[in-house]
């Protein structure tokens, strides 16, 4: 049996309904989870990953309100306790980030720096 991990990080309600539906989209593979993660780059040094991807070695899995998540377990430390939200207004659409472990982000949001 595998280890599940704690919830590392939260998503808001508007977020988890956003994701659900692009879930129940047709032609969406059920085997993918929604990755959870950082990469290198960015105008504060990483940027955020968000998407579906298939779980892959050093993945640790969560599942939040029925939306199953993957994060490498390196990750974790640069996202534990952050709140992802989505935005479907006018003036800004798309999925935000709250990070408690970001010392900086820049303009756009997508980016940050510890």
């Amino acid at each position: 049996m595998e280890a599940t991990l704690s919830i590392p990080v939260g998503f808001t309600h508007g977020a988890v309904n956003e994701l659900k539906r692009l879930m129940a989209e047709d032609g969406f593979d059920e085997n993918k989870k929604l990755r959870v993660g950082v990469k290198g780059g960015g105008c504060s040094g990483m940027t955020y990953v968000l998407g579906f991807d298939e779980k892959k070695t050093g993945d640790e899995e969560f599942n939040y309100e029925g939306v199953p998540c993957i994060i490498t377990t390196g990750h974790e430390l640069y996202l534990y306790g952050m709140q992802i939200d989505y935005q479907a207004g006018l003036n800004s659409r798309g999925f935000t980030f709250s990070n408690p472990n970001a010392s900086s982000t820049c303009g756009c949001g997508s980016s940050f720096a510890v």
